[in-house]
């Protein structure tokens, strides 16, 4: 069974996360599973979302940090987790109350199969910020558990101003977290494809579906808009034959500058025997786990913003190069390490 990774998605209210989370919904091909975590007895946030869902679940009562042991946020992760809903991610919408490093290391510990962590996704307001929340001399301690920071709500600074004001979000938040991957951002526009997997649109004509009709709504109006959304770049690089477990854990540790996710299907020869792996990436957080039958071997996709191709190009076809024989027992036990931390 493939595992679905667990995207917690955080910010102050009124930083636009559910804007953000509206957007990135509307790829079109993409099957995602929200929870919802209301705070108070409205709710609000899954009302917004209805309809662009394919199975919501809501948490009343108070942010997901201070969920009771035996109840809330497992119980969701657990029903979403379901095969049958062939879910490609789960987003996890928190109060404006909660605590990223809380929600992140509840999601890592979470005891439901099936599921892996996918990021913790942070929005940031660039125009109030700094004035509201990060005003002390040490960085806030949220900035430690982002994998990806979104500086959204640019659009309200002075066009002069926005490199700067990214570059001053960027210096601040590496002071605690030098591997966070920073954006910028208007009304959430970012690239799905640094979230999870979007399928490839296919061939078939016919009538759009709502979701389609939305996201091309709404892509047409980011066109129209000076090109304010954030695209990602990919690199894909496939060979034959056996890896080094060593080589691909190399890469999957220190990624090329820019890269943000990165997964794919390698294979080990063993003894006398040879097995797959799925790898993935988010940020410094690596999964291994052993691919499913008709998983083909070897491939790594890379993904993220500003890339040199050509650069990164080269350290996947290095850490995919032949390696005939058995693997370095090292590489192995390397491997091993991963995969019981993964399970």
């Amino acid at each position: 069974m493939q595992t679905i990774p667990v995207i917690a998605l955080t910010g102050y209210l009124g930083a636009g996360k559910t804007t953000l989370l509206n957007h990135v919904l509307r790829s079109p091909a993409a099957r995602i599973g929200v929870v919802i975590n209301d705070f108070g007895e409205l709710n609000v946030d899954a009302g917004l979302v209805t309809g662009q869902v394919d199975e919501p679940a809501s948490i009343a009562g108070g942010c997901i940090c201070c969920l009771p042991d035996d109840g809330g946020l497992d119980v969701a992760l657990a029903r979403l987790a379901d095969p049958k809903l062939r879910l490609d991610a789960i987003i996890v919408e928190a109060s404006g109350l909660a605590d990223p490093v809380a929600i992140s290391r509840i999601i890592r510990f979470s005891g439901v199969d099936g599921v892996r962590p996918g990021g913790v996704i942070d929005v940031l307001d660039a125009a109030r910020h700094f004035d509201t929340v990060d005003r002390d001399v040490t960085p806030p301690a949220r900035y430690a558990a982002a994998t990806l920071v979104v500086v959204n709500k640019l659009d309200q600074v002075p066009d002069h101003e926005r490199a700067c004001v990214l570059r001053r979000f960027e210096d601040r938040v590496r002071e605690g977290n030098p591997h966070a991957q920073v954006v910028g951002a208007t009304a959430g526009r970012i690239d799905p494809a640094l979230l999870y997997d979007v399928s490839a649109a296919d061939d078939e004509t016919g009538q759009l579906s709502l979701r389609e009709l939305l996201f091309e709504s709404e892509r047409f109006a980011a066109h129209a808009d000076d090109h304010d959304h954030v695209h990602a770049d990919a690199v894909t690089v496939r060979d034959e034959g056996c890896v080094d477990p060593g080589a691909v854990l190399d890469l999957l540790e220190t990624p090329p500058p820019g890269v943000y996710r990165m997964k794919g299907t390698v294979a080990v020869r063993y003894r006398s025997s040879t097995r797959r792996y799925t790898v993935n990436v988010v940020g410094p957080s690596i999964h291994v786990a052993v691919a499913p039958p008709q998983a083909e071997a070897n491939n790594l996709v890379a993904i993220g913003m500003g890339l040199d191709a050509d650069a990164v190009r080269d350290r996947l076809r290095l850490a995919l190069a032949r390696h005939d024989g058995a693997a370095p027992a090292q590489g192995i036990r390397r491997l091993q390490r991963y995969r019981r931390l993964s399970i």
